[in-house]
């Protein structure tokens, strides 16, 4: 009876699918792509399961098993590269180092007890007063971005007003956390 069913198919009905070139067969690998067995438990996954039945673990895909080597050939590349970097920094004579580089004489001059000094304020009103100037910094900063439409100008208006309200507040601080001069 089942041959009244596939009666005039073809002979070649049952065979599977093989694409040809140029009158040559030709051969896929068979790439799976989905893992067999589950890597934390190693119960046999279950036709068409997307997660472990045992463990309740992901079912890994072919290409994450690869990322994996991928993953453990880079770790080894800088493990190596931290070891030799290691070695080469061990070699300098770090002692001598000090007397060929040596800083400029201003540079004492932007330290920051050097300005506290001079100034003459507390240290928290001088960082109030450095804040204070890196807001007003910002507000000039904004000023950069370009606008194409007015709704874009607007907004860096805003942010710019923003930025200088910031540096109002922190210049007030600086004044509030003034110590009183001993007049």
């Amino acid at each position: 009876m089942m041959s009244d069913f596939a009666h005039g198919t073809p002979q070649e009905f049952w065979r599977p699918p093989t694409p040809m070139a140029a009158g040559e067969v030709v051969v896929r690998e068979a790439i799976p792509l989905m893992a067999e067995v589950c890597p934390h438990c190693g119960t046999e996954f279950l036709l068409g399961s997307r997660y472990c039945h045992a463990c309740g673990r992901r079912r890994p895909d072919a290409a994450q098993a690869g990322a994996h080597a991928d993953a453990a050939v880079i770790a080894r590349l800088w493990e190596k590269a931290v070891t030799h970097t290691r070695s080469v920094l061990t070699g300098i004579p770090w002692s001598r180092m000090r007397t060929w580089i040596t800083a400029p004489t201003w540079l004492r001059h932007l330290h920051f007890h050097e300005i506290q000094r001079r100034v003459g304020l507390s240290t928290a009103s001088l960082i109030a007063f450095f804040l204070g100037l890196g807001c007003a910094g910002g507000a000039l900063l904004v000023g950069l971005l370009t606008a194409r439409t007015l709704v874009d100008w607007q907004a860096i208006q805003v942010y710019r007003v923003e930025w200088l309200l910031a540096a109002a507040v922190c210049f007030v601080a600086g004044i509030l956390l003034k110590k009183p001069s001993g007049n």
